[in-house]
């Protein structure tokens, strides 16, 4: 579980999963204080950091020599549409077939797969 907390600092919000705390805020041109990532940012970085993640486990367990793996993602909204690109860089000596088993690798990280598939929020005031 992963709470956030918002108190009297215009949009500072601390947010706790029991092992770690992190701030969201808003950037200073939209009245916050840019003391962290926005929550979009961090939409964002779950997906980055998770496709990472994902790569660096699967190219380990192969023993493929990838040396770095860096994920940049982008959310965009467009209209009732939201688009995430999400660009891959991957260093070490492979070959274009492992980068295509990589390419569908990523598509299956657990935060990719969520945002891919249906959601529903249930939302209640406790």
């Amino acid at each position: 579980m992963t709470t956030a907390s918002i108190a009297s600092i215009a949009y500072r919000v601390e947010i706790r999963n029991g092992r770690h705390e992190l701030t969201a805020d808003e950037p200073l041109n939209l009245g916050g204080g840019d003391t962290g990532p926005t929550p979009d940012e961090l939409l964002e970085a779950a997906l980055a950091s998770c496709t990472a993640i994902t790569l660096r486990m699967y190219a380990n367990r192969k023993e493929w020599p990838v040396t770095e793996i860096n994920v940049a993602v982008y959310l965009e909204r467009k209209d009732d549409k939201t688009i995430f690109t999400r660009n891959i860089q991957i260093e070490g000596t492979i070959d274009e077939a492992q980068k295509e088993r990589l390419l569908q690798i990523a598509k299956a990280c657990p935060v990719s797969k969520t945002l891919s598939g249906s959601i529903d929020i249930k939302t209640q005031i406790v």
